[in-house]
């Protein structure tokens, strides 16, 4: 199982990001979450096949209608293992 860890910087708080990627993730089958940082930004982490996880990354830099994703960067990896199932938003962090 691959995983992905990433950090969305733009405008992608207000205007549905996290449930865009929540529906997205659960579409693909993902582990995961999806949250909104305290410092403006959007984190996710989700684990599954690579191929559907190249599609969600390619999602998080569209975003949803109303997004403006300026820049995507990958963070430290978190092991897949707890990564929880079905994928889902998770609280400030």
């Amino acid at each position: 199982m691959d995983s992905i860890h990433l950090e969305i910087r733009g405008r992608v708080q207000g205007v549905g990001f996290r449930w865009f990627i929540r529906d997205t993730a659960r579409r693909l089958d993902l582990s995961g979450w999806v949250s909104n940082r305290a410092d403006g930004l959007v984190e996710l982490a989700a684990a599954g096949d690579a191929h559907s996880l190249e599609k969600l990354a390619a999602e998080a830099k569209k975003g949803p209608p109303g997004a403006m994703v300026e820049e995507v960067r990958s963070l430290p990896p978190i092991d897949p293992a707890s990564l929880p199932k079905p994928f889902d938003i998770a609280r400030v962090r």
